[in-house]
């Protein structure tokens, strides 16, 4: 079982329609592992799993990006640059 599955199965009653939820579970989990354990996680994870992964970050911080310079509309539960690095 994946680690998403694991968090999904964990949460899943909490999560509704409102992609926020995720976001806020997901935040709260990643505060909580150290920098060690998020490298083993990755480690566990299949090289398309991987690439995945970096690919959603890479979208997401160039998202950001055109809004902070006006390009795109800020979105409500957009993560910030202080919750998102």
């Amino acid at each position: 079982m994946s680690f998403v599955d694991e968090v999904y199965s964990l949460y899943r009653d909490q999560l509704n329609d409102d992609e926020d939820d995720a976001v806020a579970i997901v935040l709260s989990i990643l505060e909580e592992q150290s920098r060690e354990h998020v490298l083993q996680m990755i480690e566990q994870m299949t090289d398309d799993e991987v690439v995945q992964m970096v690919g959603v970050y890479l979208v997401e911080m160039l998202k950001m990006k055109m809004m902070q310079d006006g390009k795109l509309p800020s979105f409500r539960g957009t993560p910030t640059s202080s919750q998102v690095h």
